[in-house]
């Protein structure tokens, strides 16, 4: 991946807060036009990460680099016109209505007259533009602040659990209009969440940071690699069908599971998991139950972390 496809890096990026260190050592590499999703349980880094980022934090070591420009205290705002954000609980003014608000934003940003009813139509809040702010509900709220972060059509958006607080409908929405965004708009988006069946939905590449290290990087294709589909067979007498198996060639991670009695065998052709099943089967071994099995998110976040995720 070269500098020019990189919209944003970060090299040995750490935060401390005294003695303890919330963030250690973060290499973040999001190709230009992703959707980064940003994974990890409550607590982990990542809303102190995409602050630093943003330069809202300043890393106790480390260097950021967003679209080819380190991040400093020189360039900062230069940087900064380039994204939008929407980072834990969005920003208003409760006393004004939606539109006035996403008015006073586009003003700050320069942004043309027509973009505050563009933004509007894109998180559907035409109907609700002429409500106090302050009246509006958590979910309302947040496509507030995802509309006043869409404002000036930012080349990067950095959305911290944009989910929160809506409905299951209000889900389905947000995750679609993430998804449209790099091709709508040409943007690179980086969203975080604690909710792997999320990432899993929205996004391209993935970074999965746990007790503030990133353990794992890469694309959602190359996760799923580590989900490879398996064959379980539940038999009356696994000693004997494992014999028999090696017996017929069956070789390779084919493994008895102790914890749920299964016989696990990779992932094969259907004629050949019928020609095993007919062995068994003629030498009277008999066959509860052969199921397809393939590992989730969650399973695969448990086997990178030895530790359940925390919702």
């Amino acid at each position: 991946m070269t500098a020019a496809t990189v919209a944003i890096e970060t090299k040995q990026l750490g935060k401390s807060y005294g003695k303890h260190k919330c963030v250690k050592n973060v290499d973040l590499k999001i190709p230009e036009g992703s959707i980064y999703g940003f994974l990890g349980p409550n607590g982990a880094g990542k809303s102190t990460t995409m602050k630093m980022i943003l330069g809202l934090v300043k890393p106790t070591e480390g260097q950021v680099t967003v679209f080819g420009e380190e991040m400093n205290r020189g360039n900062r705002l230069d940087v900064l016109r380039q994204t939008g954000s929407l980072i834990e609980s969005p920003s208003y003014y409760g006393h004004l209505t939606g539109r006035e608000n996403l008015e006073i934003v586009r003003m700050l940003k320069g942004a043309g007259k027509e973009e505050v009813d563009e933004v509007l139509k894109t998180v559907r809040m035409e109907k609700q533009q002429h409500k106090k702010a302050g009246a509006y509900s958590l979910g309302m709220k947040q496509r507030l602040g995802l509309a006043a972060a869409l404002l000036g059509k930012p080349r990067l958006l950095l959305l911290d659990e944009p989910t929160n607080g809506l409905d299951p409908a209000g889900i389905q929405e947000m995750r679609e209009l993430v998804r449209s965004l790099p091709q709508r708009y040409g943007m690179t988006v980086m969203v975080s969440s604690h909710l792997l069946s999320e990432i899993d939905q929205m996004a391209t590449h993935t970074g999965i940071i746990h007790k503030g290290e990133l353990i794992f990087q890469d694309s959602l294709e190359h996760l799923h690699e580590h989900s490879r589909k398996r064959i379980l067979l539940r038999t009356d007498d696994n000693d004997r069908a494992m014999h028999i198996l090696e017996e017929q060639g069956c070789r390779g991670e084919v493994k008895t599971e102790k914890e749920t009695g299964r016989i696990s065998l990779p992932d094969m052709e259907d004629g050949k998991l019928a020609f095993y099943i007919a062995a068994l089967v003629k030498r009277e071994v008999g066959i509860l139950r052969v199921e397809e099995y393939q590992k989730n998110l969650e399973d695969i976040f448990l086997s990178l972390t030895g530790k359940q995720v925390s919702l």
